[in-house]
């Protein structure tokens, strides 16, 4: 039993840990698809797309789960509010796997559990910085700042804005958790939270992919049963997953699992992309390894 004032949602238990470690290991791999995805779709088509095809998988399994989904509870308006955080959120990645490689992106994208954590600071009761959470934080946006300034030779041309937008990206999927937990989203079903977000982000990127560029690009059958499992593991199956944990354990227990995600997406861009693994880019990830465990303390 929490305590008065508290957080409600339980400690991360057996069956949390596990499924939340799997999904970081679909994230991390995820980064390496996306890039390659990306020669056949534009990331802005490519994030629409995807969270139309995903659509009708969850509701489906939400009907025969026989979850309860309704937009007249209180949950439109925040519903809507975090499908436009989603929307952002994955443009921005999709755009910074681009530009920079898939190891510099997974280390900055990752580091939501960092910016998530200072804001649940001052909105959320039970999740205060203290000391050495504190020196977490600054240990971890010290590895980013190593990785943005002192990396030169793990960059290409257009890598420093990647890697922005892969930062941007990590506060949207942050200003998700928080919409999540303070708003009547937290009372909806996780499949009823994930329509929101893929019908918001499937109507909104649709339409407006064709304005800001090109949508298919060189659409080949490897590249269709690429972005098949994306929309099937990664986003029907897993943000369910995520947005599960989310609304049952506490936010910085369910964020502190996103730490093994940079991890993974470092090894597969090392592993398929021959990604450049320099001492400062490592030095720099565990350094923000090492903040996001001690921001995740207890």
């Amino acid at each position: 039993m929490s305590e008065p004032g508290g957080d409600p949602r339980r400690p991360m238990d057996l069956l949390g840990a596990g499924a939340l470690g799997g999904f970081a290991v679909i994230l991390g791999l995820n980064q390496a698809l996306v890039k390659i995805v990306n020669d056949g779709l534009a990331p802005v088509f490519q994030v629409g797309v995807r969270s139309i095809a995903a659509f009708l998988p969850v509701l489906l399994f939400a009907l025969f789960m026989r979850k309860r989904l309704s937009i007249s509870d209180g949950s439109l308006a925040p519903g809507i509010v975090s499908g436009l955080l989603f929307s952002v959120e994955f443009c921005l990645l999709f755009v910074a796997l681009e530009l920079s490689s898939v190891a510099r992106v997974s280390l900055f994208f990752y580091t939501m559990p960092v910016w998530l954590a200072l804001v649940a600071h001052f909105v959320l009761p039970g999740e205060r910085l203290n000391l050495v959470r504190a020196s977490g934080l600054a240990m971890a946006i010290g590895g980013v700042a190593l990785a943005l300034l002192g990396d030169p030779a793990s960059t290409n041309d257009g890598a420093w804005l990647g890697d922005m937008l892969a930062i941007l990206g990590a506060l949207a999927w942050g200003g998700i958790a928080i919409v999540v937990r303070t708003t009547r989203l937290s009372q909806s079903t996780p499949e009823m939270a994930l329509l929101y977000q893929l019908a918001v982000s499937g109507l909104l990127l649709t339409a407006i992919a064709p304005l800001v560029g090109d949508t298919v690009r060189d659409l080949t059958p490897e590249i269709i049963g690429i972005f098949a499992f994306q929309v099937i593991v990664v986003v029907a199956i897993g943000f369910a997953m995520w947005i599960w944990a989310l609304s049952i354990y506490r936010a910085s227990d369910t964020a502190s699992f996103s730490l093994l995600s940079p991890v993974f997406g470092v090894f597969f861009g090392w592993l398929m992309f021959d990604d450049a693994l320099t001492p400062t880019f490592l030095a720099a990830l565990g350094l923000v390894l090492t903040g996001l465990i001690l921001v995740n303390r207890r």
